[in-house]
């Protein structure tokens, strides 16, 4: 009877030193790829708030040529809220001018003759999302007023 008694006295229970640096090991790598997908995840909300924010003032324009005998604002390429706010030519047709998402980095564009339009603003992702008004929008890879889709 002592003979059994002193071995589980002397059993010693635990995990030994290898077995815990695998555990970290892996948990490190799983919560590195988790961050990674997150990151991934984030720019893709922000940049689908961005097209948002364009299809807003795509709205806000119609509404405007619409008043205006299908005149669109003329304007050079430069920022959209140039057209936008308190005393622009949008304030009646939109509640508020969309901003960036992240605080301007990524800033709306806006061109018009008069009679076209190109809205477009950059990606996250890659390349800029484009409004034209003949009612193509999409990704394009240039930053320019040409409507390239």
């Amino acid at each position: 009877m002592n003979f059994f008694k002193s071995k589980i006295l002397n059993h010693k229970s635990g995990f030994t030193l290898i077995e815990l640096l695998v555990v970290i090991s892996i948990i490190g790598i799983l919560a590195s790829l988790t961050l990674v997908s997150y990151t991934g995840a984030q720019k893709q909300t922000r940049d689908t708030q961005r097209r948002s924010d364009l299809n807003q003032y795509r709205n806000a324009l119609e509404s405007y040529a619409a008043s205006n005998s299908g005149a669109y604002p003329v304007a050079a390429a430069g920022a959209v809220t140039s057209i936008c706010g308190t005393g622009k030519v949008l304030e009646k047709f939109i509640a508020s001018c969309p901003a960036d998402p992240v605080g301007g980095t990524y800033v709306y564009k806006y061109w018009s003759n008069g009679t076209d339009f190109t809205l477009w603003g950059g990606l996250e992702t890659g390349g800029f999302w484009k409004i034209c008004s003949n009612g193509k929008s999409g990704k394009s890879s240039t930053n320019s007023e040409n409507c390239d889709l």
